[in-house]
């Protein structure tokens, strides 16, 4: 053991909502700690794990004053590298958030707990000499061990292979080892042997040329294809080169629902099994992904939002397919955007990183336009398909049933009597939005928000879909008494009932939140569309994101106008980029497609622009009204949320917190209310501020968030400062 150096102060971040670390003297007699590692601390009448950020010789506190660290769980290995230390510190400091919950972010789950510990690396079984002469004699009575051999047979296996081999694997398999049948070793990487994909189109070759020569060096690329347009085959081509050379590579994907099919294509094509994070997953397979990751191991991971903060020693690139996606940025606690730190982390590391998307984000559009990033576009489908073709509905001039027009319903019909499938689309699940009383008026409101409860007529309960509140359907009206309550308007479990009405022979599919929570069941849908039989499939936007269903020839989309005239000057963008998506299920194989949009505004000036020009002109025109109005991406922004049981409470820290904003260049604007006031019992309100230029907004935050933390009404709500924020 190797005494720590007189005076060593230990800045540990610890998983408290407080902006700052603390300050602790190492352990007696222990080995001299080092930044990365986990410590556990007295935190008042607690103990509670910490992570080592820095160590020096001095403290604001008298060093006498400080508690010492009161156990090292792991020994002299630490959980984070210098380099996710250093992309962390920025991340707290940008995003003004509080250090201990920004570090604990980037652990697994298990390693924030005190009993949690780091695992010993994963290994591998072979078989020996012995073992292969073995199999050559008979199995007599050792038929399970056997099996196991069998298996062997065709290369090295870890324990979660043989535990698919035989129930009693772990008994065999000791048997195995003490005949010297077979031998344990630590795993080693998995080796790339790739098979040949389809040729590239000229627009792929020249994007893959481009990428690749950027390798070693920091660079960042928009790789814009329509959908269908081969952008996954580009992907794959550039980490052939990377992991031939040994390196790591990280595929970030928006939504858990997208990783079982890039999974399966990247195996095939790779020859090797990816690893897989995201928090659908059990915290032990969450703490075997970060170790696989951190030894080298995990040549390729692929995970959502967090993936991000994974030690990768040799990480060489770094991709974001639906850059574009809202779920890349983190809408609570620590409030991050993912496709702003892993640039900000391949810019440290010096590689580069690729955005995906066929309707990129205002952001990156402009990034690109301004030549910051490398612009590739892919116009062509990879299969030769052409786009689907646009048909606008007016719904002013429309015969309607259940949400769908006789023409739309017509086209459906059409579809299935060719042996094909189609995809009606809206984004509201339940049966009704609303339920009210056609006597006296009376609908159905939320108790703790500002919003109607949704309908489910299956279950025969009233939700809410901003806090989960339920309460079972009234039989008679609450207020007047009357047997008179009906739905307004539709959600998913209506179109499902209306089209299997009207199509009881053809097997309907419905993708929402309601039909897909039990696992592998979104996996078990997605196969049965695959497989090609004519169906029909009703679903929100979980449908809208990455799927490849080569048999879907029609899109209807229900209604998307409430995006049309929204207050929040994103929601232009989003419905754009919503519309193309959805189209872009349509007609993707070798038969033709076609998309149906319903709508009561069809000369809509944005929607005119969308349908004729294309997402890329439809964005430059929102890029220039975005300009003219000084909004992002022309000018910054941080929001300074808060909410309280209280409405007086929150006002009277909001205006007691603009009075003391610093002097500058940034402006503030408010207090406004939150687009929804009230949202599970508390009343939520926020103060903008805004800038022309980033470096004057940060210096102010820096100097606000100082001074809110002085005030005394703080201690009466919650708040927190959200840069960049993406939803008002």
């Amino acid at each position: 053991m190797q005494a720590p150096v007189k005076n060593t102060v230990l800045s540990v971040a610890l998983p408290v909502p407080l902006r700052q670390l603390f300050d602790y003297l190492p352990a007696e007699n222990e080995h001299a700690p080092r930044a990365g590692q986990r410590v556990v601390v007295p935190f008042g009448r607690r103990k509670l794990v910490g992570v080592i950020v820095k160590i020096s010789n001095r403290s604001d506190m008298p060093l006498e004053r400080l508690a010492s660290v009161a156990e090292y769980p792991d020994g002299e290995q630490g959980v984070l590298t210098t380099e996710t230390l250093d992309l962390l510190e920025w991340c707290w400091r940008y995003y003004k958030h509080a250090p201990g919950e920004v570090v604990f972010n980037a652990l697994p789950p298990l390693l924030r707990k005190p009993g949690g510990s780091i695992p010993p690396l994963p290994v591998q079984y072979s078989l020996t000499p012995a073992g292969e002469r073995r199999l050559q004699e008979p199995p007599g009575r050792i038929k399970a061990q056997m099996r196991l051999l069998e298996h062997l047979v065709h290369g090295p296996a870890t324990e979660p292979q043989l535990r698919a081999v035989s129930p009693s694997w772990k008994n065999s398999l000791a048997k195995t080892i003490e005949q010297q049948w077979v031998s344990c070793r630590t795993q080693e990487p998995a080796s790339l042997d790739a098979t040949p994909g389809p040729a590239l189109l000229e627009e792929q070759r020249q994007a893959v040329e481009a990428i690749s020569t950027s390798l070693g060096s920091f660079h960042c690329h928009l790789l814009d294809g329509i959908t269908g347009s081969g952008k996954t085959e580009v992907y794959l081509k550039v980490l052939e080169q990377v992991l031939e050379k040994g390196g790591q590579a990280l595929l970030l994907v928006p939504e858990i629902g997208l990783t079982p099919q890039l999974l399966e294509r990247f195996k095939k094509r790779l020859g090797f099994e990816p690893v897989v994070t995201h928090s659908g997953l059990s915290e032990g397979q969450r703490l075997q992904a970060w170790t696989l990751a951190g030894s080298g191991l995990a040549r390729l991971v692929i995970g959502t939002r967090s993936a991000l903060f994974l030690p990768i020693p040799d990480l060489q690139m770094i991709i974001l397919d639906e850059e574009h996606d809202a779920s890349f940025k983190q809408q609570d606690g620590f409030r991050y955007s993912s496709r702003d730190v892993a640039v900000k982390r391949a810019a440290s590391l010096g590689v580069p990183v690729v955005l995906g998307t066929a309707t990129p984000s205002l952001e990156t559009f402009s990034n690109a336009a301004s030549k910051r990033y490398s612009w590739h576009r892919l116009r062509q489908r990879a299969t030769g398909a052409l786009e689907p073709r646009w048909r606008v509905l007016d719904l002013i001039q429309q015969n309607m049933t259940g949400g769908i027009s006789s023409t739309a319903m017509e086209a459906i019909a059409g579809t299935l009597d060719k042996g094909e499938q189609a995809l009606i689309f809206l984004n509201r699940r339940g049966y009704a939005p609303v339920i009210l009383c056609h006597e006296c008026g009376w609908h159905a409101i939320c108790q703790s928000c500002d919003a109607n409860m949704t309908w489910h007529r299956a279950s025969r309960r009233l939700l809410c879909h901003h806090c989960d509140n339920g309460v079972r359907v009234p039989v008679m009206c609450p207020d007047c008494g009357a047997d008179a309550l009906q739905g307004a308007g539709e959600g998913t479990e209506q179109l499902e009932q209306l089209l299997a009405r009207t199509f009881p022979e053809v097997p309907l599919l419905r993708f929402d939140r309601d039909t897909v929570r039990r696992k592998g069941e979104f996996d078990r849908l997605s196969q049965q569309v695959k497989d090609g039989e004519p169906c029909l499939l009703v679903g929100t936007q979980m449908l809208a994101k990455g799927h490849h269903f080569p048999r879907v020839t029609l899109v209807v989309i229900v209604n998307l106008d409430q995006a049309l005239y929204s207050a929040d000057f994103r929601a232009l963008e989003r419905m754009g980029q919503l519309m193309v998506q959805v189209a872009g299920r349509a007609g993707r194989d070798q038969l033709p497609g076609e998309v149906i949009l319903q709508t009561h505004y069809p000369q809509h000036a944005s929607l005119l622009s969308l349908l004729s020009s294309g997402y890329e002109a439809f964005a430059a025109e929102i890029c220039a009204d975005r300009q003219a109005a000084c909004l992002p991406p022309f000018s910054y922004q941080a929001l300074l949320r808060s909410d309280a049981i209280k409405k007086d409470d929150v006002l009277d820290f909001l205006k007691q917190a603009k009075r003391c904003f610093p002097n500058g260049k940034t402006s503030v604007y408010g207090p406004f209310p939150a687009m929804m006031e009230r949202r599970s019992g508390r009343t939520r309100w926020y103060l903008l501020a805004q800038a022309a230029e980033r470096p004057a907004l940060h210096r102010q935050l820096d100097e606000w968030v100082l001074n809110i933390q002085k005030l005394p009404s703080a201690r009466k709500v919650r708040w927190v400062v959200d840069v960049d924020p993406q939803d008002y």
